[in-house]
């Protein structure tokens, strides 16, 4: 069944409220990328989540609160270390995995004992929660292994006609989902990085790296991004990394060229000029990644626009947000990853 999807404002926030109490899934922004919500306590709901996207069953949601009191029912057990990583980074890209309660439905944590929460920390995310009267389980308003939206037309072009209402907010702000940790073992488990560094957590506690964040596969994820491919556009993507990578991505596209493909570079704006018959992508001023994790799921769409056959992306330094970027991009390359 075709859907007519409604374009809400921020001013109709009543509106999507309304749907959801009524069981149904609204897309709305944060301040990662927009995620499709629903209440996060009724399994019938929940389920409309997955069948939109396309989801996997056996891939966990996250549930967005609108402040720490609403967290309560929802887990057993609260860590210190996790309380003082709430006060530090709430409301903000950080989810934290904790043992669940009962309420929490086994469709939301694919049948998991753990559930992911966070506070978004936006202002049409948080006032969305608070008038609903309870929280929303939210992955990205995509459909499965697209690369996430972070404008509402891109939801309209994944999602258009599958789901009754879009909330436009504008643009998103980290343009890469949220950071996920694992507190129910010690030290904290990383499952996935985001807006919130490695180095942030590690100023507060001990934190080990789960090793699917370097593109080790998992049988059961505990955390969305770990085990499917995602965030890929239509075109065959490689991750080139090394000192040598322009040379190397010059070599590499001349057979794709010399096929009649159309193919393309995800660089920085100072290098396109090293890529004179590829299209390229600009990733921004050469080291901004900020700039470059803000713009980075809109640049892999505007390859699908440009009608990409074939895209080269030169790799960045794993460090600081590096860490979330390169996550990303190897799920986007599905693991064709070339070291110069």
């Amino acid at each position: 069944m075709v859907l007519d999807t409604k374009i809400l404002t921020a001013t109709e926030l009543d509106q999507a409220a309304e749907l959801l109490r009524a069981g149904e899934v609204v897309a709305f922004p944060t301040e990662t990328v927009y995620g499709l919500g629903a209440n996060a306590l009724d399994p019938a709901a929940v389920a409309k989540i997955f069948q939109a996207k396309g989801r996997p069953q056996d891939n966990p949601l996250i549930v967005h609160c609108f402040e720490q009191a609403q967290i309560a029912d929802l887990v057993t057990e609260i860590p210190a270390q996790a309380q003082l990583l709430m006060d530090r980074f709430w409301p903000g890209p950080l989810t934290l995995v904790l043992p669940k309660s009962k309420i929490v439905p086994e469709v939301v944590s694919a049948g998991l004992a753990t559930v992911g929460i966070r506070i978004p920390d936006h202002l049409l995310a948080l006032e969305l929660i608070k008038r609903t009267g309870f929280p929303l389980a939210a992955p990205s308003a995509n459909l499965s292994g697209r690369p996430s939206p972070t404008r509402a037309h891109h939801v309209i072009t994944d999602l258009g006609g599958k789901i009754p209402a879009i909330v436009d907010g504008g643009e998103t702000g980290w343009g890469l989902e949220s950071t996920v940790l694992d507190c129910t073992v010690q030290p904290f488990r990383l499952l996935r990085p985001g807006g919130v560094t490695l180095e942030q957590l590690q100023e507060i506690t001990p934190i080990q790296v789960d090793k699917a964040i370097y593109g080790s596969t998992v049988e059961a994820p505990a955390s969305p991004g770990m085990k499917y491919q995602h965030y890929a556009p239509r075109a065959e993507v490689f991750l080139v990394l090394g000192q040598d990578t322009p040379a190397k991505i010059v070599q590499l596209s001349e057979d794709y060229l010399k096929a009649g493909k159309k193919v393309g570079v995800m660089t920085w704006s100072e290098r396109c000029q090293l890529y004179p018959r590829l299209t390229c992508l600009s990733m921004g001023s050469s080291g901004d990644l900020v700039a470059l994790a803000n713009k980075l799921y809109h640049l892999l769409r505007e390859s699908d626009r440009l009608g990409l056959e074939v895209l080269f992306i030169e790799g960045v330094s794993e460090e600081h947000l590096g860490l979330a970027i390169m996550n990303r991009l190897r799920k986007a390359a599905n693991e064709q990853v070339i070291q110069t």
